[in-house]
Order: structure tokens, then C-alpha cells, then sequence
């Protein structure tokens, strides 16, 4: 990367979005945990500090090197970050009177181009238990709110970087000037370009697979999913077909995708093999209910397989995997690793199984910047902007034992669904969208028969990220619509319900 900022975690559960108001300026940047070293070179031009669950004030407080830090370049403290800032040059944080949440109006007191084209009386977003009482020597305040008296502030000598300090969260949505504030400190005062686009990444991504590849052959499993088939170009366009991609149908795909998904892949020039394997995996699977079991089962199986067909190549020393960002940030947390990763992001186990080094293109973007760089490699607009699907699939919204009817029902009901949100116009304004197979029959009417069928439940919520959601108000006469495409077009369903549960309490998926 020719430019790059750091952001020094301290545990904040607004990091991500810092990040993410960075990258919106065409600016590349990396979260890494407060503790871990790093190197300062010539593509690094400034460091945001984050916020934090932790007072400056306790005992074994997380902190860093300010000091050395500014020598080289500008810095941002937000929260947390400028509290430590003030008294690491010796001023005082002070518990507040009262806990500090909610909108303010920021009242810019000094101007600076830290505030360039803000409006007086800007709406900011507190979030805070401790106020800075005392601002150090050579410091200045810039702007003041009702309740705090410095609200942000300015190192103002000579004799280092810039150093800035803000009370409140620029990054978050409340504050509704904060991304001009986040980019006016990137570009006014660190001097960034705004180069960092998806050709820049496309160009600079290939270059660096060709050397770290070299002659070596590459395998990689794909899903069809938004991730692996970027990743898989990324590769692709880098050593072209000494890529090994292999798509398996695990008999829990979607209605029609493996052939779908293997003709988007000839057309896209992927040397990609298919492999069908429904019935290995529908026998491994017979009889069995736990959800945890059914995943380990379908995992385990996934990797025998691949290593069947990994084996016909010898020349292969690498493993390409789809991996995008927050699953990085999640590993490296400063909270430590999350107790369990999602067992589908990753191909667990195979790297070390075949003695494989890993390569992971996507490992520092976020999903809508994979999205943006497939288009960018003229993956299809479809494939791009398709829902989330889980790596066992149908698996685990088919409650209870798994069998190649159930399979077929579900397939049916959950085409049906999938189709008339896209001719509905519904299909991009939910993130994700899925037909879940309960376990239970109910009676019903057809004609003047009676009937004892499944019932399904249709699942559609709005997110950004997925780790929060909440079910998407879509329109009675669609869901009704929905309702009777399925039981008058799929035998052995006769009654639909809408699940109306948001994340949290609830998951998206019913297992």
C-alpha cells in the first residue's frame, strides 16, 4: 500500500465504524490491538486512537506511546484516546458528574482545519463516563458543548505533528458531521491522497499474489458465495490456471446452483471443478438432528472430499480462502479471540492437514468493498449482490434429520420466496432472506381434502454487518402472495408463517 493509517484499538465497540469512515475516503487503513507493535514507515501518515470501556483513571489502563509517536506523524484521539492523550502530557481526567450519552451540540470555539466547513451547533454524539478536567500545558481548546467544557482540543506547538483530541465520536451515525470532521483530519492534516480505490486494490492485490505465489499451484474451495469468487478471481487474474478451484454440491445448496454457479464460473474463465457428492453426504447425515452435529458432519465430510480431489494435483502449496476483515478483527481482538469462530469462514484444519500456506486476498476489506472490487472485475452484478448464505447450508433451516425430500421442498419454497423478492423490487432492500423447514405438520384443507403437511417459516432481515438485524417490515400482500405460490406450488407444504424476531435476542438462522 502506497498510504495507509492506523487505528490503535483499545476495545471500542465503534472501531470497526472509524475504519469504516476511512475507507468511505479512499484511504486504506488496518485496526491492530493497542499492544501490538508496529513499525513506522514511510506509507504510514497518521493514527487514530479509539475509544474504550476502560477509564485512563484504572489501574493497568491500557495505554501506548504518545510521545514518539507524534515525532513521526499526526494523531487523533476519540474518546477514550483523547482522554489519554490529555494526561499523558499532564492533564486531569476526572469522573463526571453524570455518565455523558446522547446528542450534544458542538460549539466550535477556535477555528482549525480540524473543523473545516463544519457548522457551529453540529450535532455530536457523547458517549462517555469520565470528562477531561484540565487540558496540559500547550494545549488548546477547539470546541466546547452545554455539558462539556472540552469537547475537543489541539496540541499547539511547534515542536511535533499535529495532535488532536475529541471528547465525542465523530464515527458514529448520531454525529452528523463526523465523517467530514474524520476526513478533514485525514486529508487536511495527514495530507492523504484519497487514491485507494478497488482498481488501485485489483492492481496492487495481483501484483503482490504473484509474488507471493510465485510458480507454486494454488488450491481453493469455492461456495459461490460473494467472497470466494472474488477471491478466487483476485488468484485467478494473479497465476491464472494454476488455480484449483473445487465447488462441491453437499446436497444443501439452493434450488438449481450448482450448475447455476459452475456456468458463472466457466464463463468467468475460473478453472473450477465440480463435484457431486449429495448422496455421500445425505448418508452421513441420515438420522441426525443436533445442529452442531450436523455442521461438524458436513464440515468433516467437506474436507475429505476436498482432499480427494486436492490430491490428483501435486504441485500445490498454497490454500486460497475468501476471508474478509471483521473475521480478522475478530481473532485479533483486544478482548482476545472470540470463544468460537464461525467453523464455515475458514476450511478448518485443511492447511495444516496438507501442510498448505495460506492465501487470503479479501483478509483486510470489508464486505462491501469485496462487492465493489468483484464488480470492478466484472463479476456479475447477480452473483455479486446475493444474500448471505451459510457454509451448511440448507442444513440448518431444515430443523431436525436432513433427507433428499426435505431438501427438495425446501429448495422448491425457498426459490419461490428468493424470486418474487427480486420481481418485487424487495430483494436489496433486505440483507438476508431464507425459507426454514420446521419439523412439525398441521392439518389443513385442499379442495374438499383434508391435508397433514410442513410448514414453512419465511425469514427476512435488515443489517449491515449481520452481527445485529431486525426483521424487514415487508408488505402483507407480498408476504400473502409468498404464502400461495408456496402451497399451491409445492406438495407436502400447506401452511407459511413469517418470523418476526429480531438479532439480538434472536440469530438469523434458526440453528
Amino acid at each position: 500500500m502506497s498510504e495507509k493509517l492506523l487505528i490503535l484499538d483499545f476495545g471500542s465497540q465503534f472501531t470497526q465504524l472509524i475504519a469504516r469512515c476511512v475507507r468511505e475516503a479512499n484511504i486504506y487503513c488496518e485496526i491492530i490491538p493497542f499492544n501490538k507493535p508496529f513499525t513506522i514507515d514511510k506509507s504510514l501518515k497518521g493514527i487514530i486512537l479509539s475509544g474504550s470501556p476502560f477509564s485512563v483513571n484504572d489501574t493497568n489502563n491500557p495505554t501506548v506511546n504518545i510521545e514518539d509517536f507524534i515525532k513521526h506523524v499526526p494523531i487523533l484521539g476519540i474518546c477514550y484516546g483523547a482522554q489519554l492523550t490529555a494526561k499523558t502530557f499532564g492533564g486531569k481526567v476526572d469522573k463526571s458528574n453524570k455518565r455523558e450519552y446522547g446528542r450534544a451540540a458542538l460549539q466550535i470555539k477556535q477555528d482549525d482545519i480540524l473543523f473545516k466547513q463544519i457548522n457551529n451547533n453540529s450535532q455530536v454524539w457523547m458517549s462517555h463516563s469520565d470528562s477531561i478536567s484540565l487540558l496540559p500545558k500547550d494545549f488548546a481548546v477547539l470546541a466546547t458543548t452545554e455539558n462539556i467544557p472540552i469537547a475537543a482540543f489541539k496540541k499547539s506547538t511547534e515542536d511535533s505533528k499535529p495532535l488532536y483530541g475529541l471528547q465525542f465520536h465523530p464515527e458514529v451515525y448520531h454525529s452528523t458531521e463526523g465523517k467530514k470532521i474524520i476526513k478533514n483530519f485525514l486529508v487536511e492534516v495527514c495530507g492523504y491522497q484519497q487514491d485507494w480505490t478497488p482498481a488501485s486494490f485489483v492492481q496492487e492485490t495481483v501484483t503482490a499474489l504473484q509474488k507471493q505465489i510465485g510458480d507454486a499451484h494454488v488450491f481453493m474451495a469455492l461456495s459461490g458465495g460473494v467472497d470466494s469468487t472474488v477471491a478466487a478471481m483476485l488468484i485467478s487474474k494473479a497465476i491464472g490456471k494454476k488455480l484449483h478451484g473445487i465447488f462441491v454440491d453437499n446436497g444443501v445448496l439452493r434450488k438449481n446452483e450448482f450448475e447455476q454457479v459452475l456456468k458463472t464460473y466457466q464463463q468467468l474463465n475460473l478453472n473450477v471443478t465440480g463435484i457431486d457428492a449429495k448422496q455421500i453426504f445425505y448418508d452421513a447425515l441420515k438420522g441426525k438432528t443436533d445442529p452442531e452435529q450436523k455442521r461438524k458432519i458436513i464440515g468433516n465430510l467437506f474436507i475429505d472430499v476436498f482432499q480427494k480431489e486436492a490430491q490428483k494435483i501435486n504441485d500445490a502449496k498454497f490454500l486460497g480462502q475468501g476471508t474478509i476483515y471483521p473475521d480478522v478483527i475478530e481473532s485479533v481482538s483486544v478482548h482476545g479471540p472470540s470463544a468460537t469462530i464461525k467453523s464455515h469462514h475458514n476450511v478448518g484444519g485443511l492447511p495444516e492437514k496438507m501442510h498448505l500456506a495460506l492465501v487470503e486476498p479479501l483478509r483486510f476489506l470489508f464486505k462491501d468493498e469485496v462487492r465493489k472490487v468483484g464488480l470492478e472485475l466484472n463479476i456479475p452484478e447477480e452473483l455479486i449482490n446475493r444474500h448471505p448464505f451459510p457454509g451448511p447450508g440448507l442444513a440448518i433451516r431444515i430443523l431436525g434429520e436432513i433427507t433428499a425430500e426435505k431438501v427438495k421442498l425446501l429448495q422448491d419454497a425457498d426459490a419461490i420466496y428468493t424470486q418474487l423478492l427480486k420481481s418485487s423490487g424487495l430483494y436489496q432492500q433486505v440483507w438476508q432472506a431464507g425459507t426454514i423447514l420446521l419439523p412439525v405438520k398441521s392439518v389443513g384443507v385442499m379442495g374438499d381434502e383434508r391435508t397433514y403437511e410442513y410448514t414453512v417459516a419465511l425469514r427476512a432481515v435488515t443489517s449491515v454487518d449481520g452481527m445485529t438485524a431486525d426483521w424487514a417490515h415487508l408488505p402483507y400482500d407480498f408476504l400473502a402472495q409468498v404464502s400461495n405460490e408456496i402451497i399451491n406450488n409445492v406438495r407436502g407444504i400447506n401452511r407459511v408463517v413469517y418470523d418476526i424476531s429480531s438479532k439480538p435476542p434472536a440469530t438469523i438462522e434458526w440453528e
